[in-house]
């Protein structure tokens, strides 16, 4: 039985008041004051520190509320794994958003895994030469992939707000990488293209021409949204969207990569035609970069030995090395039929077609899935413009807008272009297939822009739907 003697540092305390020693919880307690205890409750039993007797001469300690040593304690228990944590916070990442959303991110995930597989396929031929293992190429493909993943999830969580403070950083962080390409040593030339960075201890390059992609989207979509009250004025307007967007370009030239190029350029048209410009604007700009483009095709022996391949259909593959790859590319979709060889029966990737895993890489999926594959993945890529258009129809300003607008210009457009160089109706120009080809930096650029586009869904979401999984109609 519990005796009335209270501990002997509670008995220095002053006494007191009797209403105020068990005060009953409850609504009658908030809106009337103390009521009177009931006969029920029960004193609470004093803590165990409390019952230790004071050393004498020891100065007393000040301990916290009992409230507050409770939650302490509730705090300190044993960490969950990490596998659990991880899929939670996953969870609150992906989960609960639009259809809209989820389907944007299952069209990635399918284009990036069966890019994976691929890869594989494609370039276990070449591995094997290079390296005596055919896996060590798709490996570098799978561990892009893994890269990718937390980066697009890091651009998931973030706001519109970031991306609009960020965008001048991104810009110029992207330009300054570009200008690393010509510094001794850590530039590297493939193919008289000097675009690519050697990290220095590791053998891994970095192409900054895929990072200027989204960078220039980002900050071209700020400009034109804090410069629309200056949209008629074609100098305030257009020419300074130009001037932002050259930078970029001609640093990409001054590397010699001129498929990259063409598709900056026209991604940088169509978005400043999308943000409602008057066409009139557009004439001078249009004439002067057609000009300037049909002089570039002829500088350099490579383009012009690719454009005469390109022209002369009756070129022979063995007369004229230039046609060497885009014939074989041919011969691969002729081998195709309807439902294709089977995956992994290629025989053109048997060092037939060169750069086969990257530009190439639509022969292969022709030839081993046939045709009902290569119209897929056409389906799918067209599909993933259209939904990702759709977000942009539905954003709160004309800021997300143009950047979903130019991200899906920019996969779309250069899936269609690398398809094209594929099925011979374009010259060779070295552009990869988004998502697919192989290339850590045209694979970790891609899954961020899709990271940047699910972001501004994700405001959308909440902004639009309150919540609910069926999107609303666009604005």
């Amino acid at each position: 039985m519990a005796t009335d003697k209270t501990p002997p540092r509670i008995t220095r305390r002053p006494a007191a008041a009797p209403a105020a020693k068990t005060i009953q919880r409850g609504p009658a307690s908030r809106s009337l004051g103390d009521a009177k205890p009931s006969a029920t409750t029960k004193r609470p039993a004093p803590r165990q520190a409390a019952q230790r007797p004071a050393t004498a001469g020891a100065r007393p300690t000040a301990s916290k509320p009992p409230r507050f040593q409770r939650a302490a304690k509730a705090e300190k228990g044993p960490r969950s794994p990490i596998i659990p944590r991880i899929v939670a916070y996953l969870n609150g990442v992906y989960g609960h958003q639009s259809m809209l959303f989820n389907w944007i991110l299952s069209a990635t995930l399918l284009l990036i895994v069966f890019g994976c597989i691929m890869v594989l396929s494609a370039s276990s031929i070449d591995s094997i030469k290079a390296y005596g293992n055919p896996i060590i190429i798709s490996a570098k493909q799978f561990g892009s992939a893994f890269a990718g993943f937390i980066v697009m999830t890091i651009a998931v969580t973030r706001t519109e707000a970031f991306w609009e403070r960020w965008s001048l950083r991104l810009y110029w962080g992207a330009i300054i990488l570009q200008a690393l390409v010509f510094v001794p040593g850590l530039g590297v030339n493939v193919n008289g293209n000097r675009e690519w960075i050697r990290i220095p201890g590791i053998s891994y390059t970095i192409q900054p021409s895929e990072f200027i992609k989204l960078a220039l989207i980002i900050s071209l979509a700020l400009l034109l949204t804090t410069r629309q009250p200056y949209i008629e004025d074609q100098k305030a307007y257009t020419y300074t969207a130009l001037v932002r967007a050259g930078i970029p370009i001609l640093a990409i030239m001054a590397g010699n990569d001129l498929g990259t190029s063409i598709v900056v350029l026209l991604m940088t048209f169509l978005m400043i035609w999308l943000s409602g410009v008057p066409g009139w604007q557009m004439r001078l700009p249009i004439l002067l970069v057609s000009a300037a483009g049909i002089v570039s095709l002829f500088v350099g022996s490579s383009r012009i030995g690719r454009i005469v391949a390109w022209l002369d259909p009756s070129s022979s593959d063995t007369a004229n090395n230039y046609a060497w790859q885009s014939e074989h590319g041919i011969w691969a979709l002729a081998n195709s039929h309807i439902v294709g060889q089977g995956l992994g029966m290629s025989t053109l990737k048997w060092s037939w077609i060169p750069e086969v895993e990257n530009d190439y890489i639509f022969a292969i999926i022709g030839e081993e899935l046939g045709i009902i594959g290569a119209l897929a993945t056409v389906a799918i890529f067209l599909l993933l413009g259209y939904w990702i258009i759709k977000v942009g129809q539905r954003a709160r300003d004309s800021f997300g807008r143009l950047v979903c607008y130019g991200i899906a210009i920019w996969i779309v457009m250069q899936a269609m272009i690398n398809i094209a160089v594929v099925l011979k109706c374009l010259p060779v120009l070295g552009v990869p297939l988004p998502l697919i080809s192989a290339g850590g930096s045209s694979l970790v650029a891609g899954m961020a822009a899709i990271g940047v586009v699910l972001s501004i869904e994700r405001q959308n979401h909440l902004d639009l739907d309150g919540g609910m999984r069926r999107p609303q109609k666009a604005r």
